[in-house]
């Protein structure tokens, strides 16, 4: 996990990144996972500040995919929400992303978590992410980025959210994406 200090005056924006499938050219899940990072960083106006730990999880729903490359990346920064996931899709799309049926195996998922204390419900994307506090996927590499990180809807902490995700199935890999 690599953290520096983001300027007081910016927005922290929280990117969870996943994939359980390989690029078309080859790069296994993992790797791409990694090149998302930078990718992220590429986006004008907003710089990375912390990367997770990389979790192995299962798909949920549970279905007979592949398991799932998992961390979060936290961004700081100014962007409109709408911008940012433009740019997502974007970086999903030069991953060989293609958008077929809803919770698909894929080789790369980018979904904004949370921006700051922001609430939106309406127009996409809703923020902070609906479900992100139901997924240990998004719970426990979130807890390694941003302990302190409450929900902008209900003002929990991670804490409050552990036991709700215990059972799902999740671990740390072992060795980094890189290696």
């Amino acid at each position: 996990m690599t953290m520096l200090q983001p300027p007081a005056s910016l927005t922290d924006i929280v990117i969870a990144v996943g994939a359980n499938l390989p690029r078309e050219s080859g790069e296994t899940a993992a790797a791409t996972c990694l090149w998302a990072v930078d990718e992220l960083g590429r986006i004008p106006g907003l710089s990375v500040v912390a990367v997770s730990r990389w979790y192995e999880s299962a798909p949920v729903p549970p279905s007979g995919q592949p398991p799932y490359v998992n961390g979060i990346v936290r961004l700081s920064g100014r962007i409109d929400p709408a911008g940012l996931l433009a740019r997502l899709h974007e970086i999903e799309a030069r991953a060989g992303r293609r958008r077929t049926v809803v919770n698909a195996a894929r080789p790369l998922d980018l979904d904004i978590i949370s921006m700051g204390d922001l609430v939106r419900a309406s127009p996409d994307p809703v923020i902070p992410h609906p479900r992100a506090t139901q997924r240990a996927f998004v719970v426990l590499p979130l807890r390694d980025v941003m302990p302190d990180w409450r929900d902008p809807v209900t003002g929990q902490g991670l804490d409050a959210f552990l036991s709700g995700v215990a059972d799902q199935d999740i671990a740390v890999m072992k060795a980094t994406p890189a290696d």
